[in-house]
């Protein structure tokens, strides 16, 4: 068989697991909101036996409820909220800290491009929020430690749980962005410490941002 009739391998498909929590983490089932099996094998072309399995699982990791008979997406409390970005600060200024001793040059490049591409999206909260998660995510994979990406992994999975983003709160766009710079130029100058203690300031200031949303102490855009 000639190259050009070579047959290319099957594209594989998602999972009814992975199609239900990227739509929670896109935003299309928010929390509070009830999932049904029948709607969602409807929505995602898939039998009902594969969505009640992932729906099972996905009540197992917590990332739905029980209200009554029904299953929801569910909601961090205030305590909840709290101990997942203090998690997060520790493991995210790890992966910061690792990726400064060991990123490729291509990789600091990588994070570089996105910084700038990122600015083209202020004043679009949504948009910025998606390239958010894609800056965060090379950062992890920077540290090239696969045991720390997998626990980050369910930390952003929780993430989505968050009703809405700290970065559509007025001001605080720009100031991510800045934050992110300040951690890449640490990362490129290979200052494990210096790349560690801005990442987790930037943690720490996105949920205080939180918590000033929570109490509507801050404007949205």
């Amino acid at each position: 068989m000639t190259a050009s009739h070579a047959k290319l391998p099957p594209v594989p498909q998602k999972d009814a697991y992975t199609l239900i929590l990227e739509a929670i983490d896109a935003g299309i089932y928010r929390p509070g909101d009830r999932l049904v099996e029948s709607e969602l094998a409807e929505r995602f072309g898939v039998s009902r036996t594969p969505v009640r399995e992932a729906l099972q699982r996905l009540e197992t990791q917590s990332m739905l409820s029980r209200d009554g008979r029904s299953l929801i997406v569910a909601s961090l409390d205030h305590n909840q909220l709290a101990e997942l970005y203090a998690v997060r600060a520790e493991l995210e200024g790890l992966a910061a800290r690792l990726a400064a001793q060991h990123a490729s040059e291509e990789e600091i490049r990588l994070l570089k491009g996105m910084v700038r591409e990122d600015r083209k999206l202020l004043g679009d909260p949504g948009a910025l929020a998606r390239a958010n998660r894609r800056f965060h995510k090379q950062i992890h994979l920077a540290s090239h430690n696969r045991y720390l990406i997998q626990q980050l992994d369910l930390v952003h999975r929780s993430m989505a749980l968050l009703a809405s983003t700290s970065l559509a709160a007025e001001g605080r766009d720009s100031a991510a962005l800045a934050e992110h710079e300040a951690l890449v130029t640490a990362i490129a100058a290979r200052d494990g410490d210096a790349a560690c203690e801005a990442l987790r300031r930037h943690i720490s200031l996105a949920f205080e941002t939180r918590l000033m949303i929570d109490a509507g102490e801050v404007k949205m855009v």
